[in-house]
C-alpha cells in the first residue's frame, strides 16, 4: 500500500463481460445527458482558514449523529516525525489545534490516512497505523479513545485480533448504537500463509507470499473491548478505501471487490438481524484489471436512502459513477456516469436531503486536475458540474473528503500541493436557482 502510481499510468487489461450471479438484478449505465434536470443550482466554495500548519496532508472529516463535525490531519514538522491533529467546527470556524498522538513508525500513506468520528455517548476515538518490526509493509491499526472531549486519550488497541505482522489498513469507523462505534478495514493476516491468491500491486509492485487480502470487521466500547468481529469478504482487492456508513437496518460496507477472473467492481455488505449478508455487487461494471487500482467507493445513508459513488473504467475509458438505494443498500437502481470525460476518481458523497445527494471527485485538465461536484437525485438527474477549486493531481494532493453541515452546506477538504503540502478547507453552499 505504499508508493501508489496514478491510475493514468496504469497497464490496464482488456475489458471483459463476466456473467456472474453475484447480483439479481444488472444496473446499466445512464449517461448524463440521457437525463432532465428539473432544478438549476448553485455551488460555491468559499475557503476557510483551518489551523493545519505547512507540511500537513491526509486530512479526514467527520460529522457526529449530534452535529458536530471534526478535522483530522497529520502534520510532519521534520522527516521522522508524524503527529496526528484535529480540530473541531464551532459557530462557523475551526478551532484550535489538538494533538492525539504522535510517532516516528508510523505507516503514513497518501490514500490510507487516519480518521476521527464521535459515539454516541460523546467520546471521541481516532485511528492511525503504525509499522511493525518485522517488515516494511507490516503494519497495525491503532485506535485511542477521549472520554473527556479530546483533552486526553487512552492507551490504544488493535481492532485485528490476529497477532500477524502483516497489512492492516484501509480504516473506516462508524458510531453505531448502544454506544458502540463499528471499524472495518482490509486485513492482509493470510497474506502470509500459504496460499495462491497472491497479486501484483500498481502502488507499490511487491507481491504476497500467500493468500488474498481479507475485509474484516469489530466494535467496540468505551472500554475498547472488542464484539462482534468477523471476516466479511475472503478476498478483496488490496489497496482502495471501504467505507460504511448506517441505516435504518443496520451498518453496510462499500468496498472494492476482487472477484474472478480479477474483476474489481464495488461491492456491498450489510448487517441484517445481527447477520452479515454475502457481498453482492452494487452495478456490474466487469472492470478486468490485474492489480489494484487505489481507487475506493463512497457512501452515505439517511435512513433507507443509500447512495455510492465509486470510480471505474470500461477499457481504457475511466468514469465515475454513482447508484442508489431505497430500502438500505438491498437492491440497487441502474448507476449513473458523473464525471467529465477524464476523471482520476477520489469520490465523495453527502446527502443533502431525502432525496438529492451533492457529489464530488477529482478531473483531469490537461498537465493539471480541479475537484468537481454535481448535485444529483434518486432518478439520476443531475445539476450542471461545478469546478470548486484546483487541486494537483499528484498523489501527494490525497483524496479530497467531505461532511455534511446544517442547511445543505458542505465541508470539503482537500491538500494543496505548492512548496509543501498544507491542508485547505472550504465550506460549500447549494441553493437552487429561482
Amino acid at each position: 500500500m505504499n508508493k501508489i502510481k496514478n491510475i493514468h499510468f496504469l497497464q490496464i487489461t482488456a475489458y471483459c463481460l463476466v456473467a456472474l450471479t453475484l447480483w439479481s438484478c444488472q444496473p446499466s449505465t445512464t449517461s448524463k445527458e440521457e437525463k432532465a434536470t428539473p432544478k438549476a443550482f448553485n455551488i460555491e466554495l468559499q475557503t476557510t482558514d483551518n489551523p493545519a500548519t505547512e507540511k500537513s496532508g491526509m486530512s479526514n472529516l467527520f460529522t457526529s449523529k449530534s452535529g458536530n463535525t471534526y478535522l483530522s490531519w497529520i502534520e510532519h514538522p521534520n522527516d521522522s516525525l508524524a503527529i496526528l491533529k484535529y480540530a473541531k467546527w464551532e459557530n462557523g470556524s475551526w478551532s484550535e489545534a489538538n494533538t492525539i498522538a504522535e510517532g516516528t513508525d508510523w505507516f503514513v500513506n497518501w490514500a490510507d490516512f487516519p480518521s476521527i468520528v464521535e459515539a454516541e455517548d460523546g467520546r471521541l476515538a481516532a485511528h492511525w497505523l503504525q509499522k511493525r518490526a518485522a517488515g516494511t509493509y507490516d503494519y497495525d491499526v491503532k485506535i485511542t479513545q477521549s472520554l473527556d472531549d479530546g483533552k486526553s486519550w487512552n492507551e490504544a488497541f488493535l481492532p485485528h485480533t490476529d497477532g500477524i505482522a502483516a497489512e492492516h489498513g484501509f480504516v473506516k469507523m462508524v458510531s453505531s448504537p448502544d454506544n458502540q462505534i463499528f471499524v472495518t478495514w482490509l486485513d492482509g493476516r493470510n497474506t502470509k500463509g500459504e496460499g495462491h491468491e497472491a497479486e501484483g500491486h500498481f502502488d507499490h509492485g511487491h507481491g504476497h507470499g500467500g493468500g488474498a487480502m481479507t475485509l474484516r470487521t469489530a466494535s467496540f466500547n468505551a472500554q475498547g473491548k472488542l464484539t462482534a468481529e468477523a471476516e466479511l469478504d475472503t478476498k478483496v482487492c488490496d489497496c482502495c478505501q471501504t467505507d460504511a456508513a448506517l441505516t435504518a437496518r443496520g451498518e453496510i460496507v462499500v468496498y472494492r471487490d476482487r472477484l474472478e477472473e480479477e474483476i474489481r467492481d464495488i461491492s456491498i455488505v450489510r448487517k441484517v438481524n445481527d447477520e452479515w449478508t454475502a457481498p453482492k455487487r452494487v452495478a456490474e461494471d466487469n472492470w478486468k484489471i490485474g492489480g489494484c487500482p487505489v481507487n475506493g467507493p463512497a457512501v452515505a445513508a439517511d435512513g433507507e436512502n443509500v447512495a455510492v459513488a465509486w470510480f471505474t473504467m470500461d477499457g481504457e475509458k475511466p468514469q465515475v459513477k454513482v447508484a442508489f438505494s431505497n430500502n438500505s443498500g438491498e437492491t440497487f437502481l441502474e448507476a449513473s456516469q458523473i464525471d467529465d470525460g477524464d476523471p482520476l476518481g477520489r469520490v465523495a458523497i453527502n446527502w443533502i436531503d431525502e432525496d438529492k445527494t451533492l457529489v464530488t471527485w477529482v478531473e483531469q485538465t490537461g498537465k493539471t486536475a480541479v475537484i468537481k461536484a454535481v448535485v444529483i437525485n434518486s432518478k439520476s438527474e443531475q445539476s450542471e458540474h461545478f469546478t470548486l477549486t484546483d487541486i494537483s493531481p499528484k498523489r501527494s494532493s490525497g483524496f479530497p473528503v467531505t461532511a455534511k453541515l446544517a442547511d445543505n452546506k458542505i465541508l470539503l477538504s482537500w491538500t494543496n500541493v505548492g512548496e509543501s503540502l498544507k491542508v485547505e478547507t472550504g465550506v460549500l453552499t447549494i441553493e437552487t436557482k429561482q
